[in-house]
């Protein structure tokens, strides 16, 4: 039977390649395991943990290992995280009971001599034998940075010259912490006050200051009113762009790049389920989510297309448009671990380019009068503030609203994902 470290591996495993995200790598894994609940804890924590502090454990490693850590196999390097992280971050993990087990996941999969490697190095590995201060005295402050909270240096260093030290530190701290889990209730089928008297009563929570969202650590007690169209997972920094765009019951909304859905599911809460919102995403096998989502709310006006939204053309003239574009995602870091090891700054150029093509192309379709609502999940200037001064530039014919421009950054308000927002307003020529 498949142990949990074995199935964090395998799960560690999958990322090394590709562009699969790591929750639903482990959400899948998970429901086709027979793991005890405290065993796929710890399968979450040990995912989640590698993940996040992936650079420092191999910098603390290379300490110990004495060869080139970066020619070593790929599950060799992701068994000694494993057991390093156990050792130094899981404290309920008995030292014993880490090496053992990544010494058996090392046989397994490496053979012996490999196994006797990983007991050598995890058994010098200790708290104690550990001085990470010390290491880091002589290295350049981006350095320091980059490896005690294991973010890559290029990423702190652009971050130190937008924001300064001290945010920046702030921003790595809360992207290694645990993520709230953000949840909207549904303003069709139930009320605040109704929800926590019944779906809710057992569930530990804390307002948001935005209303219908709340935050809360709990998703087991909260799961079923989730299944009933009750409540949706979602974020409050999502919810923002809704908010600021304000959809009027009985308009016609384009949503662009729409899946997984959660903004086009809003605004047709918002809109009181009267009108019509055409979801659009690229990707045909994201549209039944959707649908499925859209249905267990009670919500009926939302049509999926599958196509790009760089040229789609729409039979309804939109009143108003939802861009949510793809982008670089350093608002999410702390909910998506993965995603700060897959960035560089050749893919921020390719989204720079796309966004902007996806911005012209919703230009296009709206008429004089209609709002765009542009939206990202990033905190970068590139993707935000300067792509929208060069959409104004090339389309004189949009005014950006001043009251519409709301940047977050991660933890700036507790429980809050970064992202950035902009209303824009068509004028007449």
């Amino acid at each position: 039977m498949t142990t949990a470290r074995e199935l964090a591996l395998n799960v560690l495993q999958s990322l090394e390649t590709g562009k699969k995200h790591s929750d639903k790598i482990l959400h899948r894994t998970l429901h086709n395991t027979t793991l005890n609940r405290v065993d796929r804890a710890l399968s979450t924590a040990l995912v989640n943990g590698v993940l996040r502090y992936r650079l420092q454990l191999d910098f603390i490693i290379g300490h110990f290992y004495h060869h080139d850590l970066e020619k070593a196999a790929p599950v060799l390097k992701n068994i000694l995280r494993i057991g390093v992280y156990q050792i130094l971050f899981l404290s309920k993990v008995p030292d014993w009971a880490a090496v053992n087990e990544c010494v058996k996941l090392a046989r397994k999969y490496k053979g012996e001599r490999m196994s006797k490697l990983v007991n050598g190095v995890l058994r010098k590995i200790t708290p104690e034998s550990v001085t990470l201060e010390e290491w880091l005295k002589e290295k350049k402050p981006e350095e320091q940075l980059a490896l005690r909270y294991s973010h890559p240096q290029w990423l702190i260093e652009r971050w130190m010259k937008l924001f300064g030290k001290e945010k920046t530190e702030s921003l790595l701290i809360y992207n290694n912490q645990f993520p709230l889990f953000g949840f909207r209730i549904n303003r069709l089928k139930t009320l605040a006050w109704r929800l926590f008297a019944n779906a809710g009563a057992a569930a530990e929570y804390q307002e948001c200051n935005l209303e219908n969202f709340f935050l809360s650590k709990d998703f087991n007690s909260l799961e079923p009113a989730v299944a009933d169209g009750l409540l949706t997972v979602q974020n409050p920094t999502q919810g923002l762009a809704c908010l600021l765009l304000n959809p009027v019951p009985g308009s016609v909304v384009l949503d662009l790049c729409s899946a997984p859905g959660g903004k086009a599911t809003f605004m047709a809460e918002l809109m009181q389920n009267k009108g019509q919102i055409i979801a659009v995403d690229r990707y045909d096998k994201k549209l039944p989510k959707i649908e499925t989502h859209a249905n267990a709310l009670g919500i009926t006006i939302i049509t999926t297309v599958a196509a790009d939204a760089r040229n789609y053309q729409p039979e309804l003239h939109p009143d108003a448009i939802l861009l949510d574009a793809p982008c670089s995602g350093t608002g999410v870091l702390g909910r998506r671990a993965e995603l700060r090891w897959k960035l560089s700054p050749e893919m921020l150029h390719e989204l720079q380019i796309l966004q902007a093509e996806l911005l012209d192309h919703a230009a296009e379709l709206l008429d004089e009068g209609g709002v765009l609502l542009y939206a990202t999940c990033s905190i970068e200037p590139e993707e935000n503030t300067l792509q929208i001064e060069a959409f104004l530039q090339r389309h004189p014919d949009f005014i950006a609203d001043p009251e519409g421009l709301h940047l977050t950054l991660p933890g700036e308000y507790p429980g809050f994902d970064g992202g950035f927002c902009q209303r824009l307003h068509k004028s007449a020529r």
